[in-house]
């Protein structure tokens, strides 16, 4: 008989889940609310919120928004969104993951500091994010900057950096912690004796715990359907990991793009997911499967 097994460490992450859970509560008071961009990177989700009148507007909607309410998720805005927020008399609420808002404040404090020793930006140290070019956080985290922060995300980039200036290098909180330390050590082999070099190590534990358990968890089942969004970044790095523990591993959005053919000769299915993967939706995948397995 077919096994099936739901990820208990998969899901949504405190962040995702407070941001959720604020735009729920929003909701119910019946007034319009809307959300600078998708308020997870789960299209499913995002469409059930979306039901219940959330309404999704990008950057330059925003701008011609006025006396409305705006929630920003989980990821985290740059200083100029809650700028344009007091020009158009915009009510914020605000849902930036602590773990996002310390480490924007780490950076902002970094920058000023640079800032008032040298007065220059061309000549102070380099502030380095390792993380993904476009990426909401990220964005939010060169906000900090006035936009001179470095976005590196892998090494071909790290190689484009100045090793004759200072380097403080900081990590997107969601990203893969062994490409990080790699990261760390090209630099520590590359930088100038005549420089510093310090990393902080900013990237989320709920995150990166994930990821042992997750290989663990890929290796005991013949089959792994790997649930997320694929904007998700987070997705895209917890599925490479289930996937080098298990070649039998599958990245789908959700149960439409489940192919029964995968299931001949499979014991065990284990079903897993991002930080941005709802329950229910896992649950859908493996009440799919039991339909369609069923005598």
């Amino acid at each position: 008989m077919l096994q099936i097994e739901i990820d208990n460490g998969s899901g949504f992450c405190f962040g995702v889940t407070t941001a959720i859970k604020k735009a729920e509560e929003e909701l119910r008071n019946g007034a319009p609310l809307y959300c600078l961009g998708d308020i997870v990177h789960n299209g499913m989700e995002v469409e059930r919120l979306h039901e219940q009148g959330l309404v999704t507007v990008n950057h330059q909607q925003l701008q011609q928004l006025h006396n409305a309410k705006v929630l920003l998720r989980a990821h985290g805005e740059p200083p100029s969104t809650y700028e344009i927020a007091r020009s158009n008399n915009i009510e914020i609420i605000d849902a930036t993951c602590p773990v996002v808002l310390q480490l924007q404040r780490r950076i902002k404090r970094q920058y000023e500091t640079s800032l008032s020793s040298l007065q220059s930006p061309t000549s102070s140290p380099q502030i380095v994010i390792f993380g993904k070019n476009g990426h909401a956080e990220v964005l939010g985290l060169v906000g900090q900057t006035e936009g001179h922060a470095v976005v590196v995300e892998n090494l071909n980039d790290v190689r484009k950096l100045d090793f004759s200036r200072d380097i403080y290098l900081y990590s997107q909180t969601t990203k893969s912690l062994d490409e990080f330390h790699q990261i760390i050590e090209f630099i520590q082999e590359h930088i100038s004796p005549s420089a510093t070099f310090r990393s902080f190590d900013t990237i989320c534990r709920q995150v990166a715990n994930r990821m042992p358990a997750i290989a663990a968890f890929a290796r005991r089942h013949d089959l792994v359907l790997f649930v997320s969004g694929r904007k998700s970044s987070n997705g895209r790095v917890l599925f490479n990991h289930c996937l080098a523990n298990n070649p039998n591993s599958h990245h789908i959005e959700g149960p439409g793009e489940i192919d029964i053919a995968w299931l001949q000769g499979v014991s065990t299915v284990g079903i897993c997911g991002a930080t941005s993967t709802p329950k229910w939706l896992m649950e859908q995948c493996r009440d799919y499967i039991l339909t369609r397995t069923a005598p």
